[in-house]
């Protein structure tokens, strides 16, 4: 029997990609500044990945929001959803800001990336509504303006659900609009290998070696600070839900959640397996049916906000730039967030939060590969915090609606 074995099933793709990426550095090493010859390569990597971002993000965005259902329950269901969801996206992005200014990622590091950036002084009105907004139709449709394309796709998904049976035919266009972007992205990611592998021979040969040791800083920083969340953060969610017994039931019930999200690098491979401990946690049906797949597969990826502000932090440091004012910080926190809820649930998804980044800041394309890299290495513990903080965002959700003792309406969860 030729049955796959089950450690390249759930790594294998992660392998090839890093199998990739070592050659790559490997043949910079080699080539030193020969290694230009790669670049090409690289670029059309690049290009296609920033090409198909926008039409990725519209129909996952309008998709997902047109086909809502409108009763009140799943309204208030939604409404404090997104709530936790801010919430616990913003207390990560705040514990990785006090861990990267503790432990800065780039610090030491020198690249002289021939290209300059500038982030000064705007005028904070015309910026928030540059951001926000497009004075033409067509300007939507650029990946310099992300975020006022994110809001149009959000706007249009309720409004096309608000529509009712007339907006049908719209509505299944914009569901299989998302089925045929997630097929092209499957599709882009398989000469991830040799795209990332070829600007990784570029970058190491022209730039240096000083690289790697970037990159060996900054997993030495996310690790450690990934596992106390996921310990002492989820622990205390778990006691703000349900008290002494929320931690111990939460705690007996999401192993295999955890397992099986580090293993696949993919929060939505966790989805039945978190949907599974809800239910023995005792979730509300509804809850758990409403919140554990729309978080699991795009809109709350707590270890993705962590991840984010790391790709920040060491793109500023690289680029010697400071990360300490509020307003930087502000911004980050915002980034981070968005960068979390464009990201799709599968794995190497992260290239699109990161092309979020490179965009938002208007740092140069190398910008991506140099925080792609980051992406791959910290993808099991980043999706292991993706996936169960769906559930603890189940518990808190169902204090808020249904309260203190929503867990007494499901004694039998606590058996067995």
């Amino acid at each position: 029997m030729n049955k796959q074995p089950s450690f390249l099933k759930h790594y294998g793709t992660s392998l090839i990609l890093l199998g990739g990426v070592s050659a790559g550095c490997v043949l910079g090493l080699i080539f030193k500044e020969r290694s230009v010859v790669f670049k090409p390569f690289g670029d059309i990597f690049l290009n296609l990945l920033f090409t198909i971002v926008v039409p990725l993000v519209f129909f996952s965005l309008s998709s997902t929001v047109a086909t809502m259902s409108d009763l009140k329950r799943l309204s208030r269901i939604l409404m404090w959803m997104m709530i936790v969801f801010i919430a616990t996206g913003i207390i990560a992005c705040f514990l990785m800001i006090v861990a990267v200014r503790i432990f800065p990622p780039a610090e030491g590091v020198t690249i002289a990336l021939p290209v300059h950036v500038d982030l000064q002084s705007q005028n904070i009105g015309d910026t928030i509504i540059k951001a926000f907004t497009v004075s033409d139709f067509v300007d939507l449709f650029s990946k310099k303006n992300m975020l006022a394309m994110i809001i149009f796709s959000l706007l249009l998904g309720i409004v096309a659900s608000g529509t009712g049976p007339k907006a049908r035919p719209f509505v299944d266009f914009l569901v299989a609009g998302n089925h045929v972007m997630e097929k092209m992205i499957a599709y882009i990611m398989l000469y991830a290998p040799i795209g990332l592998g070829a600007y990784f021979a570029y970058l190491v040969g022209v730039f240096g070696p000083q690289l790697l040791g970037t990159y060996l800083r900054a997993v030495e920083l996310y690790y450690p600070v990934a596992f106390f969340y996921f310990f002492f953060a989820f622990t205390v969610y778990a006691y703000m839900a349900g008290g002494m017994n929320g931690i111990r039931i939460f705690w007996k019930n999401i192993a295999p959640v955890a397992l099986i999200s580090w293993g696949t690098g993919s929060s939505i491979a966790s989805i039945p397996a978190n949907m599974e401990a809800a239910k023995r946690i005792g979730i509300p049906q509804d809850l758990r049916e409403v919140i554990i797949p729309i978080g699991g597969a795009t809109l709350h990826l707590e270890g993705s906000c962590l991840s984010a502000i790391l790709k920040i932090a060491l793109l500023f440091g690289l680029f010697h730039m400071p990360f300490n004012t509020p307003a930087t910080i502000a911004t980050a926190i915002g980034i981070a967030l968005l960068s979390g809820t464009v990201m799709s649930g599968i794995p190497g998804g992260g290239f699109l939060g990161e092309l979020l980044i490179v965009t938002m800041y208007g740092f140069p394309v190398q910008a991506l590969a140099i925080i792609s890299m980051i992406g791959t290495l910290v993808d099991p513990p980043a999706t292991m915090v993706n996936a169960t903080g769906d559930n603890i965002c189940c518990m808190l959700t169902a204090r808020i609606l249904n309260g203190k003792y929503w867990m007494s309406y499901c004694e039998h969860a606590q058996q067995g």
